[in-house]
């Protein structure tokens, strides 16, 4: 395996079926806490920043010449969207010191979220999918990772009587 395809397919999460996008939000789970849990919100958002371009790169080299620039292996995608939609979660716990898994119900919230945004591709999540090529592949991701952020702050503040 070259490293665009390590990359790309999270070590190989991306193969395993069915439904490999909901694996590879899963592997980014771990992931995100051990990021957070190293350099609390600064790390994450930092993790982020890498791994864009590096899925760009990775997504590119990996589809180069083939018929579909999507493939269903590729899940480096999902991690980043996944960690986006933890964002509220990461600032929360570090900025207020609070362990990061004592916030456990909005993880559920953020992962559902964003698959759900990931799966049905409503507004710009679509559009950015439709967009084709490596950037295609990341940014729809992203967009719902953004998504799934705000419906997590929206629920947080409904659950803490602030909406």
């Amino acid at each position: 395996m070259t490293p665009a395809h390590l990359i790309a397919t999270l070590l190989g999460v991306g193969h395993i079926r069915p439904a490999p996008g909901t694996w590879g939000s899963l592997i980014a789970l771990p992931y995100a806490w051990l990021l957070h849990v190293l350099g609390g919100f600064p790390l994450l958002v930092i993790g982020i920043l890498v791994a864009i371009p590096l899925g760009w790169w990775a997504t590119a080299r990996y589809t180069a010449g083939g018929p579909d620039h999507d493939p269903g292996e590729v899940v480096i995608d999902e991690l980043v969207g996944q960690w986006i939609a933890l964002l509220p979660l990461s600032y929360a716990a570090w900025s207020m010191q609070i362990p990061i898994l004592a916030m456990w119900p909005g993880w559920i919230a953020a992962f559902a979220l964003f698959r759900l945004f990931d799966i049905t591709k409503p507004l710009i999540i679509g559009w950015a999918d439709r967009q084709g090529g490596p950037w295609g592949v990341m940014l729809d991701d992203i967009f719902a990772g953004i998504f799934a952020a705000l419906g997590v702050m929206a629920l947080a503040a409904l659950y803490h009587g602030v909406l």
